[in-house]
């Protein structure tokens, strides 16, 4: 089982934060899941994958080389997906596919429209028409039409409604059915992974807490409610987090 993405104790500080031995990977043919409350540190380990920021410390693999190597050709087979779209908010959506194939050697036209079709998106209506839900299918589009053997979606579901995001869970499911790609997704929404999520990363305040198999993740941690004085020493030890309420 080969890995489409090799993190390995990455660290990077800055003035108020830092991300601490980050490590996990991704193997072809896989979602993983990437998960943490806000701020734990999830967009600046994917600025890392995508070699937006400089580490101070580990090394990321994308495709069996280290990221940097052959940074160009390596951005060629991702195809990324942002809470927000990037583009200017006049473009319609031929002008993104303007904008977007000369950087893409192996850009298709026809499939672009095919997913454009398929989301039910004008391709003469503009970015700031759109629906939030709508923008994020064409970010989708975009990716999916160019050869990308990895996806990295950050945060893409988050308040959308369950049909739309059902609708990007398929598209994804599509994705990996054929084992050649993998995908990194970034969610809030747990609901989400608990469909379709392989592997699941757990990221809390820059730390990795948990990496593995998702059975795994459901197998060693649960979710416990009762009153306070139910919990006997030995289990207050054992707690990671707690909410109290009325």
């Amino acid at each position: 089982m080969s890995n489409l993405l090799e993190v390995s104790g990455l660290n990077k500080r800055y003035a108020a934060f830092a991300l601490k031995d980050v490590s996990f990977s991704i193997p072809r043919g896989y979602i993983m899941g990437f998960v943490g409350p806000n701020g734990a540190g999830k967009t600046t380990a994917i600025k890392a994958v995508l070699n937006i920021i400089r580490l101070d410390a580990g090394s990321i693999k994308l495709f069996g080389e280290e990221t940097g190597a052959d940074a160009h050709t390596q951005n060629e087979r991702i195809g990324v997906v942002m809470d927000a779209p990037f583009y200017v908010d006049d473009w319609t959506a031929r002008d993104v596919e303007r904008a977007l194939s000369p950087f893409y050697p192996n850009w298709n036209g026809a499939a672009y429209y095919d997913c454009l079709r398929r989301f039910g998106i004008d391709a003469g209506k503009k970015i700031k028409e759109l629906s939030r839900g709508m923008k994020v299918k064409a970010q989708i589009a975009a990716a999916l039409c160019h050869s990308a053997e990895l996806l990295i979606l950050d945060e893409p579901t988050s308040g959308l409604d369950p049909v739309a995001r059902d609708e990007i869970c398929d598209v994804l499911r599509e994705f990996v059915a054929d084992e050649s790609g993998g995908v990194l997704f970034s969610t809030h929404v747990t609901t989400d992974l608990e469909k379709i999520a392989d592997y699941i990363t757990f990221i809390l305040d820059g730390r990795v807490v948990f990496t593995g198999a998702k059975d795994d993740l459901l197998e060693k941690y649960v979710r416990v409610t009762g009153a306070p004085e139910e919990i006997n020493p030995e289990q207050r030890k054992r707690i990671i987090g707690y909410r109290k309420h009325g």
